[in-house]
């Protein structure tokens, strides 16, 4: 065989490779249907910078704000709050949106940064004001950091960390994933139904039965919308990671401040929350049994939380606010 047919064999089941690769992504899609939403309530959208944000509200508009921030991961959604949001609407007008590039919301192909999610915190923020304001993991720090020039009446963060993604942030990584065809292919491995399964073993749930027995298809169904791998694509390279010190923002924030951890929880570890509690003055609550999501392993309990009770011998107060 010429070398000339050689390349010519290689071309050939290449493009056969990238055909099939084409086709197995257009028929996951399909496969995961139209994404309804995960909450009950009113479903509505605005328009911001372009794109359609979902957000799904419930409770008396009378009553005061709570807005729900979910927080960023390859299958992050408003559906973070499932086990909260019904019982918070009882007693609060309670407001939850798909982060832009999540969810329900639009996906278009941008570079999505930490810049951009603290500008869509503020915008989104600034609709409600004297809302209380729950937020998860690395959305806490996009909160924290433009907290100072917003009218919030209290916050309370799950988990918060300024970083999820290497630093430095990996170029490299972000556009592969971007890349059409093998993008979608190394995104699918990520977003695997294996996959979603050993992350919320790993540190999203301690017992991972409690994420409910539809829970995991929602994630893998979110995970294969069009567009769904641009924002992740940047989460995962670090592009997503903020410059907030979350230490030195927390203590300048004048709003009175609640840290929720769960006491198994190690991105990040519960010893992060006591440094932070210590250097900031917040109050730390613990759940016992629980990792990065005790909202959802102990909504009831959460809920109390929130609303400022400490309602049994699940949750311990480790750390007292500073007067």
């Amino acid at each position: 065989m010429t070398l000339r047919s050689k390349l010519s064999s290689t071309a050939k089941y290449a493009l056969l490779g990238a055909g099939a690769a084409v086709v197995a992504t257009k028929a996951l899609r399909a496969m995961a249907g139209e994404l309804e939403p995960p909450l009950d309530g009113m479903h509505h959208s605005f328009r911001w910078r372009g794109m359609d944000v979902a957000y799904t509200e419930a409770g008396d508009e009378d009553d005061q704000t709570v807005v729900l921030l979910h927080g960023i991961n390859a299958a992050g959604s408003a559906g973070e709050w499932r086990e909260v949001f019904a019982a918070l609407s009882k007693e609060y007008h309670v407001v939850a949106p798909d982060l832009p590039g999540f969810g329900r919301s639009d996906r278009p192909p941008l570079r999505y940064s930490a810049a951009l999610y603290e500008d869509f915190v503020r915008y989104f923020l600034g609709e409600f004001p004297g809302a209380r304001v729950v937020a998860s993991s690395l959305t806490s720090a996009y909160v924290v950091g433009v907290a100072d020039g917003l009218d919030v009446a209290d916050l309370t963060l799950v988990c918060p960390t300024a970083v999820a993604g290497p630093e430095p942030p990996k170029t490299a990584v972000r556009e592969l994933i971007r890349t059409p065809v093998v993008g979608d292919a190394v995104f699918g491995l990520i977003t695997s139904k294996p996959s979603i399964d050993y992350f919320n073993a790993d540190h999203g749930y301690w017992d991972p039965e409690k994420a409910g027995e539809d829970w995991p298809d929602y994630e893998w169904r979110t995970t294969h919308q069009k567009g769904a791998r641009f924002a992740p694509a940047s989460f995962v390279s670090g592009f997503l990671n903020s410059d907030v010190d979350l230490a030195s923002a927390l203590a300048a924030v004048d709003v009175p401040t609640t840290l929720v951890w769960g006491r198994e929880a190690d991105l990040p570890p519960l010893s992060t929350g006591r440094e932070l509690a210590d250097a900031a003055g917040c109050e730390l609550v613990v759940f016992d049994d629980a990792m990065l999501l005790p909202h959802v392993e102990f909504g009831d309990q959460f809920v109390s939380v929130v609303s400022g009770e400490r309602p049994d011998e699940t949750v311990t107060v480790e750390q007292e606010t500073e007067e």
